[in-house]
């Protein structure tokens, strides 16, 4: 690794060895957060996965029981009977913290706390099939909710994964392994420095002493 152009004097030393201390301590910091992310980041997958396949399923119930509902109904009469919804949900949202990330909260409120309030035609012009549609996907919206909720929280968990994974390698390959180098090249230059003036100093010490003394000096 080609060393950056630096001074090498004993206060540049010292400065890159606080940079290395911070680095290294940095360095442990977000990889301890980046492991954490990943841990919560696969809890939430496999909730995922569990709570998709469940609203997959009860979708396609739904829509099966709405095919039936529409071969013993008129296609008329099956929207009229859906055309004006009598229940109404109210979405609230709101954020939590999990590592330094603001995750969704999802929450509603639905206008009645009757759960049978969700039929907005009569009974006795309509196909039972319609109603078991119906009821399907209201008992499904919760979970729908849900799932939102998790796949969103997914994506901004892996985009800090992502970030913290390019920090934690820009500090381990980059960083610190250059402030290393150098903090090397520096110390080298001090040590040569110093053997030089112990060099020169001892050859000044000689020539003062020949001079005192009347050594011959060849």
């Amino acid at each position: 690794m080609a060393v950056k152009q630096v001074i090498p004097t004993r206060m540049e030393l010292t400065r890159l060895k606080r940079k290395r201390i911070t680095a290294i301590r940095g360095h442990k910091l977000l990889r301890d957060k980046r492991d954490e992310l990943l841990r919560r980041y696969l809890e939430m997958v496999r909730d995922n996965m569990a709570l998709r396949e469940k609203v997959e399923s009860a979708i396609h119930s739904a829509n099966r029981n709405f095919v039936i509902a529409k071969a013993s109904m008129s296609e008329a009469s099956l929207n009229t009977a859906l055309m004006a919804p009598k229940q109404e949900v109210n979405l609230e949202t709101a954020e939590r913290n999990v590592m330094s990330v603001d995750i969704p909260v999802f929450k509603y409120k639905t206008r009645s706390s009757d759960e049978n309030d969700i039929y907005s035609y009569g009974f006795a012009f309509t196909s039972g099939d319609l109603d078991g549609a119906v009821r399907s996907l209201a008992d499904v919206l919760p979970d729908m909710i849900r799932l939102a909720e998790i796949e969103k929280s997914c994506q901004l968990l892996a985009i800090e994964i992502e970030k913290s994974r390019r920090r934690v390698n820009a500090l381990e390959h980059f960083i610190i392994p250059e402030t290393e180098e150098m903090i090397k090249y520096i110390t080298m230059k001090l040590d040569e420095n110093a053997r030089s003036n112990l060099t020169r100093l001892m050859k000044v010490k000689e020539v003062m002493l020949a001079d005192a003394h009347g050594y011959d000096k060849k």
